[in-house]
């Protein structure tokens, strides 16, 4: 019985985590609702960007390729992202 309430539990966990993965939820805090908002006064207005921008900044993030004050915040943040998640990121966030 602990087993199978163990196994359920890790799988509500890593359920939850695999839509959270996608989701611009995280992003809002300090990028406003509209992405409107230049996070910490630092980075840029990602409204402005274009998808294949906001691509290349999440992915070069990841990689600690990109960004200037905010990056090494940025890739804490992206750093559970595959190239799937950051394309429905940038495409949410430009629809």
């Amino acid at each position: 019985m602990k087993t199978a309430v163990k196994v359920m539990a890790v799988s509500v966990l890593f359920g939850a985590t695999a839509m959270y993965a996608a989701s611009t939820a995280a992003c809002v805090g300090c990028h406003g609702a509209d992405f409107g908002k230049s996070a910490l006064g630092k980075s840029k207005i990602v409204k402005d960007l274009s998808k294949e921008e906001i691509i290349t900044a999440l992915k070069g993030y990841k990689a600690g390729t990109f960004g200037g004050p905010m990056k090494s915040v940025m890739q804490g943040q992206v750093k559970a992202l595959s190239d799937a998640d950051i394309e429905a990121i940038a495409a949410e966030i430009k629809k």
